[in-house]
């Protein structure tokens, strides 16, 4: 591999069948340690995006000079042979305050190739200054303060590449989750400004197809409390559970199908007796019984941190009391 040009992105190690031993090989940002992307790499971020045990994530995409992703209203864009998508996890020293202490964890790449995408983790050193390839996935050791002023440990997860797949299913290929019109249409500060964010992809010339923002599909930022319970509850259970509880994903044997776009109610959960019982259900009756949360099989699955109770089932070893909150009310209120 010839070497880089400050601050440019390999096109070699995208598309390399054995992946980069160290994240900086990529050329994905000018500053790794701060997240400062390079030339060609274009942050943006989720309006609902997944809880991982209340990790900030920094998003990134890069797609090749002269292509285009191609715009889908539902799913997420058809992006072109070349393209990475880069996310990272990290903590900051207290919750409370995520712009401060900042402790870069892992960096996980999903890259699009000839035969379909790739997706690989790459975990930080002490000194935040390079990431390193950990297909095996880790373990790492997490103490800060939570949102409630207590101290909070817990072993935050990265996930081998195997469990990548557990998530990244969609008609039994490997597939993007986040990037899709509904979780992108909203404005995102960008170092020129604030913009939204499907305008401005389509402007820098990496999205084609898409409409104007007012026409495409959007979702609430499900903290947001001024929207809509129920658009708050379904843009949260789209974003966290219907990766795999939809009819295209791992769990649709379950016969829950939990995505945004959903109209039947009974596939939705509403009323629904679950396909098997047993300890998952916790002695409730419904997957969702209206008015009655506690007799609601959802809720005991995302109150529960017990491994083969607790969804989702990975990704996460605590519980946002914050979400678990939310739909509770959206249960309660439900006739």
């Amino acid at each position: 591999m010839l070497p880089l040009p400050a601050h440019a992105v390999s096109a070699d190690a995208i598309l390399a069948a054995k992946p980069p031993k160290l994240l900086s090989e990529f050329g994905f940002f000018a500053d790794g340690g701060r997240q400062v992307p390079a030339e060609g790499v274009i942050p943006y971020h989720l309006a609902t995006p997944l809880f991982t045990d209340f990790a900030e994530k920094f998003r990134f995409v890069h797609v090749p000079a002269g292509q285009s992703a191609t715009y889908n209203p539902d799913e997420a864009f058809d992006f072109p042979v070349g393209t990475a998508l880069i996310k990272t996890f990290a903590f900051p020293a207290d919750l409370r305050a995520p712009d401060r202490d900042v402790r870069l964890i892992e960096t996980r790449v999903l890259v699009r190739q000839e035969a379909g995408w790739q997706a690989w983790a790459y975990v930080w050193n002490a000194e935040q200054t390079e990431a390193e390839l950990k297909i095996a996935g880790a373990k790492v050791d997490i103490a800060v303060t939570g949102k409630d002023g207590a101290p909070l440990a817990f072993t935050y997860a990265v996930p081998n590449k195997n469990q990548c797949k557990g998530c990244h299913a969609f008609d039994g290929e490997v597939a993007p989750l986040g990037p899709k019109a509904r979780n992108l249409n909203v404005d995102h500060p960008y170092a020129s400004g604030a913009e939204n964010q499907l305008a401005h992809w389509t402007s820098a010339g990496i999205l084609s197809g898409a409409p104007a923002p007012a026409e495409a599909p959007s979702v609430p930022v499900w903290g947001d409390a001024a929207a809509p319970t129920e658009a708050r509850a379904r843009a949260w259970l789209d974003t966290n559970c219907a990766h795999c509880h939809r009819r295209e994903g791992p769990a649709s044997n379950s016969g829950l199908y939990l995505t945004w776009g959903e109209e039947d109610r009974v596939a939705l959960g509403v009323g629904k007796r679950p396909v098997a019982a047993g300890r998952g259900s916790g002695d409730r009756a419904f997957d969702i019984d209206p008015g009655r949360p506690d007799n609601s099989i959802l809720l005991y699955r995302v109150e529960s941190t017990e491994p083969g109770i607790m969804m989702p089932e990975i990704g996460r070893t605590q519980t946002d009391p914050e979400a678990v909150a939310l739909l509770r009310r959206w249960v309660e209120e439900m006739r």
